[in-house]
């Protein structure tokens, strides 16, 4: 287990057009398993980013955070851990999408930017009809209830998400918080290459491993997964720690 105190909240940050509900059940099963309270973040579309700091500011008032997220979710929760190193104990950055501020070719940000222009010209449930007929069951069912429950705010928030700045290397490089990287091997939206490149960039991370087909099943995994990493890792430096120590 995490040598952390047990007031820890886990505050769980939805993907690009996702919601709580699907944060919570990729997250709050190992919360739960480990005592610990899960604030899994509706996102307020009309303001995505400003949502979720506020609510990482909220839970860090009152006692330490582990900070979770699934793709921009991950590098938010990434980014505030950077700034507010005393107030967290972890992250978990599941599915990151990108490395940097130039996303020309960052498919999760094309996917967004495309979806937002549909959204205007088309309406939601034509592009809800598409979407489902070209997505696993599990997203297409996780996509309808979360996109009709932005809408019709939901194309300013996919806009917010085209335009974020990923992570540049050196920002990854300096980040101090012990971070396991949960990386999907077969999704082209988050390559596994990006989960690979965090995962050597950050000086305290592990890196673990899943499959859609896994995270379909069971949303869980993620957080299952994530929680598995960050515990090993947490072992890991505290080891070398006392190895340093009892050299020093």
């Amino acid at each position: 287990m995490l040598r952390t105190p047990p007031q820890v909240t886990v505050v769980a940050l939805p993907g690009t057009g996702s919601d709580a509900d699907f944060a919570a059940r990729a997250f709050g099963p190992a919360a739960a398993a480990r005592g610990w309270a899960l604030h899994a973040v509706e996102p307020d579309p009309q303001a995505v980013i400003a949502s979720y700091t506020a609510a990482l500011d909220a839970a860090a008032a009152r006692g330490p955070v582990l900070a979770a997220g699934i793709s921009l979710g991950a590098a938010v929760a990434l980014g505030w851990a950077a700034e507010h190193p005393s107030a967290v104990v972890g992250v978990i950055a599941g599915l990151p999408a990108w490395t940097g501020a130039e996303t020309a070719a960052c498919p999760a940000a094309l996917s967004a930017a495309v979806t937002a222009e549909q959204l205007r010209a088309d309406g939601l449930e034509a592009v809800i009809a598409r979407m489902r007929a070209s997505s696993p069951p599990w997203l297409a069912a996780a996509l309808t209830q979360s996109w009709r429950g932005q809408w019709p705010h939901l194309p300013r928030a996919l806009d917010e998400a085209a335009a974020y700045r990923w992570p540049e290397l050196d920002h990854l490089a300096s980040t101090r918080t012990p971070v396991a990287v949960v990386g999907a091997t077969d999704d082209p939206v988050h390559p596994i290459a990006i989960a690979e490149q965090w995962a050597d960039t950050l000086p305290l991370a592990d890196l673990a491993r899943v499959t859609l087909d896994e995270l379909g099943e069971n949303p869980a995994v993620l957080g299952n997964t994530g929680f598995a990493a960050l515990e090993q890792l947490t072992r890991t430096v505290s080891t070398v720690q006392q190895i340093s120590q009892a050299h020093g």
